[in-house]
């Protein structure tokens, strides 16, 4: 039997979400969750990758068994969620185990997915590990302008880091905007799927438009472009959040 895993983090402590060698990470510590519980080895596939410092109010990891795990066992799902969560460090917390189709993958199988990414411009305390400060003066027609733009494209590939993997850098956005909400300024994007480092690029080369170093359209040269060494990556980790993976039948 195939379930997922619905999963929240905060990333700061972790080398990104996929296992790696020799460094800690949310697929990591899930597993040796699992593993400590269930007393035997599990083996995750995860629906999206996000980068080291980036938090995720929603993703998914999805895994298969030989046989129902209520099935021989007086413990529900909603029991075993419990457990699991006393067994896992506080930045990470299971939100829900269901069963799917045997067929079903939470990576293949997502529809779209939502970043966004938080900007406050005064200082605060409360916000500094879950949102860039940066406290310069933001033309936010500007950014809404570049935002915009962005929808006109699909080919991104000014927008992915180096040493990526990928076969194509064709990604279809159905969402891509700025708000302002008091002194915190919001970059929402949803998409089919993301490249390497793509919103952070997408975030760092918008807000050198927004502070007057460069026009909307000079920001859209650099889409067209296809340069990766054009745009701007530079903005931190900690104001990325995964927000929302979704999926056609749930």
């Amino acid at each position: 039997m195939r379930y997922f895993i619905e999963i929240s983090y905060k990333g700061t402590g972790y080398s990104g979400f996929q296992t790696q060698q020799n460094a800690n990470t949310v697929q990591a510590e899930v597993e040796k969750a699992l593993n400590i519980y269930f007393k035997r080895d599990f083996s995750l596939t995860g629906s999206s990758r996000t980068d080291a410092g980036v938090h995720a109010l929603q993703n998914y990891f999805h895994f298969d068994v030989q046989e129902s795990l209520t099935a021989s066992a007086e413990k529900s799902l909603q029991q075993f969620v419990y457990h699991l969560n006393a067994i896992l460090p506080a930045d990470i917390v299971i939100k829900r185990i269901f069963p799917v189709s045997d067929d079903t993958h939470c990576r293949f199988d997502a529809e779209w997915r939502e970043y966004q990414y938080f900007i406050y411009k005064k200082k605060d305390p409360f916000l500094d590990d879950r949102a860039y400060y940066f406290p310069y003066n933001t033309d936010l027609e500007i950014l809404k302008g570049c935002a915009d733009a962005l929808l006109s494209h699909t080919d991104f590939t000014s927008f992915s880091k180096k040493n990526t993997q990928v076969h194509t850098f064709i990604c279809h956005l159905e969402k891509s905007e700025w708000i302002e909400n008091d002194n915190t300024l919001i970059y929402s994007v949803r998409s089919n799927r993301f490249l390497r480092g793509m919103v952070k690029g997408l975030v760092g080369t918008m807000l050198r438009a927004g502070t007057g170093k460069m026009s909307v359209s000079a920001f859209e040269k650099i889409i067209e472009s296809r340069d990766c060494t054009k745009a701007d990556f530079s903005v931190p980790s900690h104001g990325l959040f995964l927000v929302k993976v979704s999926y056609p039948h749930f």
